[in-house]
């Protein structure tokens, strides 16, 4: 968490009070501009009695040697968290329509896909790798995950969802990464990570390779020799400096670890 600078401690300073106010006054604006429809501004708006600071817990990973411990943010009851759940309830579901064919819900979809791609392209010099990306939920990039989220729903070319514009979606999404990720992390990851890492699925479709993804944790079947791929792989480290690709290949690899 030093190392990424993406948590700061309060000390005794509670900016509550002032995160709720903020809020409610972004939101009245917003209604105010005819951004929002009253409806919605009732059910964005937090009262006091419903809001709480987010917690910060650790998870040991007990499958990893020493136990390291995972950092969690509870943010469940923050002052932003109905804006991030009610985009998210919108624009998840665009994204994992678009990324359908790429994305991994269970362990054993990975063995279905290699076991099919298997049949017809496994050669001797086959690459089975997985890539993951470092302290990714902290070094999300915030102005690139808004500019991706819009980058989808030009690609769509989706007009109003649920009722909201889609520059009234921007806004909501700018406002409440500046605050928080919460539960539209899921959405500015997904999409984010597509669009930003989207020349490396065609280099690998275009290459006869087989690209799979479950939320930070990427897996590639690909016949490159090793140092084509190291090679790619700095390339591709180069597209935002935040966000950086650690790279294992061979046999055996872990992958959803």
């Amino acid at each position: 968490m030093d190392k990424t600078e993406a948590y700061e401690c309060l000390g005794v300073n509670d900016s509550l009070p002032n995160l709720i106010e903020r809020t409610n006054k972004y939101l009245l604006d917003l209604r105010l501009a005819n951004w929002i429809s009253q409806k919605q501004y009732e059910r964005l708006c937090m009262k006091s009695s419903e809001v709480r600071l987010a917690r910060l817990y650790y998870l040991p990973k007990t499958h990893k040697p020493g136990a390291p411990p995972r950092p969690i943010v509870s943010g469940l009851k923050h002052p932003t968290i109905k804006i991030s759940k009610y985009l998210d309830e919108l624009l998840a579901p665009l994204f994992d329509k678009m990324a359908l064919n790429t994305t991994l819900s269970f362990g054993f979809e990975v063995i279905k896909n290699l076991y099919e791609w298997s049949a017809h392209n496994l050669r001797q010099e086959t690459l089975l790798c997985t890539i993951d990306v470092v302290d990714l939920c902290t070094m999300i990039p915030k102005i690139e995950g808004v500019l991706a989220i819009r980058k989808m729903l030009d690609c769509l070319k989706i007009k109003p969802i649920g009722g909201l514009k889609i520059e009234t979606i921007i806004r909501l999404s700018q406002f409440v990464v500046k605050k928080t990720l919460l539960s539209l992390r899921r959405s500015i990851l997904s999409s984010s990570s597509w669009w930003c890492y989207g020349d490396i699925i065609k280099q690998i479709i275009n290459g006869g390779g087989s690209y799979l993804r479950y939320i930070d944790d990427i897996f590639i079947i690909i016949n490159w020799p090793i140092r084509h791929l190291y090679k790619q792989i700095d390339r591709w480290n180069l597209f935002d400096l935040n966000i950086q690709l650690k790279v294992q290949h061979g046999c055996p690899i872990d992958f959803l670890d």
